[in-house]
């Protein structure tokens, strides 16, 4: 909300809301159902909203809303690319494609390749940007070589990035389902199998989106409106559009017609029937050949393209004007454009000279550099290649620029080329009538693979200088990897392309193409190096929460390494499989049937042999998450069960770490937290868990140590919690939170430090990041896990705290949907209600939250709460001055011993009991020290008298209300 419309700082957020639904004009009764919030609530807002905006009533609050939605607007047009050139003439199709677009919701403009249809939707798109309320968007499809990456290049354009758990379709529609803005999809012609099945997912999920597309065939999607553009108007003579065209595009290279030639210039864009690109190609040798030169090629051209069986009807006269440009060029000019026609991005001098035979290219090569020489001359000059060459090959670009087949395309590390699409095509096309496609594809593969190699040991790729080196040449290795599998001469070079891509594509957080390139790899490769590319893509789809990838791909790994004869590598893949469905098993949409689990152990076991170490501690981790998991399930399991389960997790560690391998560590560490905190040892599982940490410091940034590191980070940050330990917990919150895989995920990213800062009292760190939570977590489509439930419900006690009722109860309806009601209401649910209610003075209420023995609720509080619910239960068992109280606080006592935090909130509670006022605040200290400022300020508040006026000034200080009655919302 742009500040200069409503103060950001005056409107609260649920104020803002209800400013908004002013601003639909909807009833107080309406806007209450809409916030889930009393009538009499919102009545509050409205009266508050009049006076802090200093408006007479509810019709100026709906055009203060109004108004406050246009500027908050972006740009209308700031995702438009902004054409370096002016738009000539077209003023009939651009009305009437206006008009087409007002009335439809996908159009495409369709029209032979040059005739104009980009410029034209560019136009329409502009003109029609501002009736958009979240502007316009516009995606090159030109650069794809791959029908399946039409939706990550309009989630590029569109700035939505990948999350884990999802699949870019879903967050891509999930992101623009409530967008009201137009969509231009450029060049869908070669594309048109993955546009076609995208549009028909994206339209119906998102009403308020049109599309504009241009392609050279319709796209055949039955909601399709064609509008058919035509060549530019030759009708009026030296007025006409075409006429328009060519004089401004000769103008603009310095040499306008004069009034003596304008009927040629009429005869001459009759004779090129009004193809704009033709026109502009033509235009821009006005200076060197003038109209007579024009004419005279044009007509040999024309003459020896009439009727000629590679010309269709409707490509005949742009294809006309290319040949004539292309036989105007001398022959080492036309070796040059054909050969850098290869090139998708802009390409430098030194790429060109890498990849362009050298015969004909330069007179001063000799025959002794052929093309085997240029293979290995890298991404520089000097090295192998004279430099002669690089300034022939320097002048031939130039040349190629002057006249209009190559664009100049300056940059921060110098000039490059590029070609339009159009004449790249015409250029493999002549690559293929010399019979030079193969020689140049395979320069330009072994030029990527230079490429991709000098990226891997340059600077990071995840940012900065070498992102933007990473983007200038992805979609020439994409290209280069949709031509070179299908060749066996090439398929070696092709599968180490493939998997350096997916390596840099992991280092740039393209988490989805990495999982991508890592199976291609796999394909393209022998069975031993299939089963390494499959462990890799296995790590990625771990660090996506796609546990059913992971799954397979574990399992698709112990094939190829069986095939491969490497039984112990089977067995590992196996065990991983395994160990993945339980130890992952909320990533999973369907959890594999234990049936099958069990087989795949079963199988694990049989190829596993004797003698391997990183099989035997495979196997061991899988027994030790099988054993965890049945444990589990038993909600009265015997003491003797959970020692076994700690010693399987044992051994798996011992194991672990006599490989060597700091993430099968890892992993086995993981199993023995969670086998100790189902034991009820919930300092051994905090302290496996910060084992975890230390161990992955010598982890390399592998996919699989990546996605470790992560789950180490979550897990040392709520085990902490739950033993009281709040500035480790925040800081490994606080890094998980900064962790670059989780940019696009905030409610990933943020869960464990809100759920820290709520508990430590900190309500304006809690709420500043509670936004961004929350969009992330609807974006993501409402994903559900422990974890983030616990944090939605950390905001709501913190909005409880403060006196919010309204905002606690939307963000409790939050928790129900972000996890499952038994979990919400038996575990981190009762500790963060009997807070709230103790808070506000409730003991009685606190005590139903928690009157639970923590025996009966065990599964729900034995791995973070426990210690949380029983000293809860203690203070609000002595408040509420039940009978039992002080067996509680000796129970409560044995359980949080250790626990500093813990143990200060059950010595308060028997200073509370035996109404000793100066054991209560001493506990103050305790608190402090432990990073629980809140807590400490509650303890002046029980104290009472002098005291409970300090307490008060310190809960405000931190964000948090006085007390309030009424909190059963």
């Amino acid at each position: 909300m742009s500040n200069s419309v409503v103060s950001a700082s005056a409107v609260s957020a649920r104020e803002a809301d209800v400013l908004a639904l002013l601003g639909e004009h909807l009833s107080n009764a309406e806007i209450a159902a809409r916030l889930v919030i009393s009538v009499r609530t919102v009545e509050s807002h409205v009266s508050s909203l009049l006076r802090k905006l200093d408006v007479p009533d509810r019709r100026a609050l709906a055009r203060r809303a109004a108004a406050s939605r246009q500027a908050s607007a972006p740009d209308a047009a700031g995702g438009l690319p902004t054409p370096l050139t002016t738009f000539v003439g077209r003023e009939r199709e651009r009305g009437e494609l206006a008009t087409v677009l007002r009335t439809h919701r996908q159009v495409t403009a369709v029209g032979p390749g040059g005739v104009g249809k980009t410029r034209l939707a560019l136009a329409v798109a502009a003109d029609a940007a501002d009736d958009f309320a979240d502007g316009a968007w516009f995606v090159d499809l030109a650069p794809l070589t791959d029908p399946g990456r039409v939706c990550a290049a309009v989630a590029a354009a569109v700035n939505v990035g990948e999350q884990p758990g999802r699949g870019l379709a879903e967050v891509l529609t999930t992101a623009l389902a409530d967008r009201e803005a137009l969509l231009v999809l450029d060049n869908c012609e070669h594309v048109r199998e993955g546009v076609a099945p995208f549009l028909e997912r994206l339209l119906p999920a998102c009403p308020r989106l049109r599309v504009l597309a241009t392609s050279r065939a319709r796209l055949l999607v039955p909601f399709e409106r064609i509008f058919s553009v035509p060549p530019l108007s030759r009708a009026g003579g030296d007025e006409s559009d075409a006429v328009s065209l060519f004089m401004e595009r000769a103008a603009a290279v310095g040499w306008p017609p004069g009034p003596s030639v304008s009927e040629g210039v009429v005869a001459l864009c009759e004779r090129l029937d009004g193809m704009a690109l033709a026109i502009e190609l033509a235009a821009a040798r006005w200076p060197t050949l003038g109209l007579d030169g024009l004419t005279a090629g044009l007509s040999d051209q024309l003459r020896m393209l009439a009727g000629g069986a590679r010309a269709d009807d409707r490509h005949r006269s742009l294809r006309a004007v290319l040949d004539w440009s292309h036989e105007l060029l001398e022959p080492r000019d036309q070796a040059l454009l054909r050969r850098v026609s290869v090139f998708v991005a802009p390409f430098t001098v030194e790429a060109a000279v890498v990849v362009a035979d050298p015969d004909g290219v330069s007179g001063g090569w000799r025959h002794a550099h052929g093309a085997d020489s240029m293979v290995g001359v890298g991404v520089g000059v000097g090295v192998g290649v004279e430099v002669d060459v690089a300034a022939a090959v320097a002048d031939g670009l130039g040349r190629l620029a002057e006249h209009s087949l190559l664009t100049a395309v300056p940059s921060a590390s110098g000039t490059r080329y590029q070609a339009l699409e159009t004449i790249r095509q015409y250029g493999t096309e002549q690559l293929v009538r010399a019979g030079e496609l193969a020689g140049v594809r395979s320069r330009h593969l072994a030029w990527c693979l230079v490429r991709a190699v000098a990226l891997r040991e340059g600077a990071d790729v995840g940012g900065g200088e070498g992102r933007a080196r990473f983007d200038a040449v992805a979609q020439d290795i994409r290209a280069a990897l949709a031509w070179a599998p299908g060749r066996p001469e090439q398929r070696a070079d092709a599968c180490l392309l493939a998997g350096q891509l997916a390596e840099l594509a992991f280092a740039r957080n393209l988490l989805a193409e990495s999982q991508e390139r890592f199976e291609q790899a796999a394909e393209l490769a022998g069975d031993a190096a299939a089963a390494v590319a499959l462990r890799q893509a296995a790590g990625v789809a771990g660090c996506r929460r796609l546990g059913d990838d992971m799954f397979r791909l574990h399992l698709g790994a112990a094939e190829a390494a069986r095939r491969a004869g490497d039984t112990a590598g089977a067995s590992r893949d196996l065990a991983a499989a395994a160990t993945v469905a339980y130890r992952f098993s909320t990533s999973f949409p369907v959890i594999p049937v234990e049936a099958e689990v069990k087989d795949v152990l079963a199988r694990a076991h049989e190829l596993s042999g004797a003698g391997d170490p990183a099989a035997e501690a495979a196997l061991a981790l899988a027994e030790a998450a099988v054993t965890a998991d049945a444990f589990g399930a038993l909600q009265g399991a015997v003491e003797n069960t959970a020692r076994e389960t700690v010693a399987y997790a044992e051994r798996a560690v011992a194991l672990a770490r006599l490989t060597g391998d700091p993430v099968a560590e890892s992993a086995a560490l993981d199993a023995l937290s969670g086998a100790r905190c189902w034991a009820g040892e919930s300092f051994g599982a905090a302290a496996a868990a910060r084992r975890r940490i230390d161990v992955l410091v010598k982890s390399p940034r592998t996919p699989a140590g990546t996605h470790e590191v992560m789950d180490a980070l979550a897990m040392a940050a709520g085990t902490a919690l739950g033993v009281g330990e709040l500035p480790q917990a925040r800081l490994w919150g606080r890094q998980l939170a900064r962790h670059p895989l989780l940019a696009e995920a905030g409610h990933q990213a943020t869960s464990w430090l809100l759920v820290t800062e709520a508990f430590a009292g900190h309500a304006d760190d809690v709420l500043a990041h509670a936004t961004g939570f929350r969009t992330a977590w609807e974006r993501s489509g409402h994903q559900r896990s422990l974890s983030l439930g616990a944090a939605a419900a950390s905001v709501a006690m913190v909005h409880g705290l403060r006196g919010d009722h309204a905002a606690r109860a939307d963000w409790l309806a939050v928790v129900e949907r972000a996890d499952t009601a038994e979990q919400h209401r038996k575990g981190y649910g009762a500790v963060f209600d009997a807070m709230v209610r103790l808070h506000h003075e409730d003991p009685d209420a606190a005590l139903a939250s928690v009157a639970a023995p923590p025996d009966a609720v065990w599964k729900w509080v034995c791995w973070v709460w426990l210690h949380w619910y029983v000293a809860l239960r203690a203070e609000a068992s002595v408040l509420a001055g039940h009978p039992e109280a002080r067996a509680r606080i000796d129970s409560a006592r044995g359980v949080v011993e250790g626990n500093a935090l813990a143990a200060a909130q059950v010595e308060r509670a028997q200073a509370l009991l035996d109404d000793d006022v100066p054991r209560l605040l001493a506990t103050r200290a305790a608190f402090e020290a432990a990073g629980c400022p809140y807590q400490a300020a509650r303890t002046l508040v029980l104290a009472g008298g002098a005291h409970a006026a300090e307490g008060r000034a310190a809960l405000s200080a931190l964000g948090l209300g006085p007390a309030t009655a009424d909190v059963d919302t």
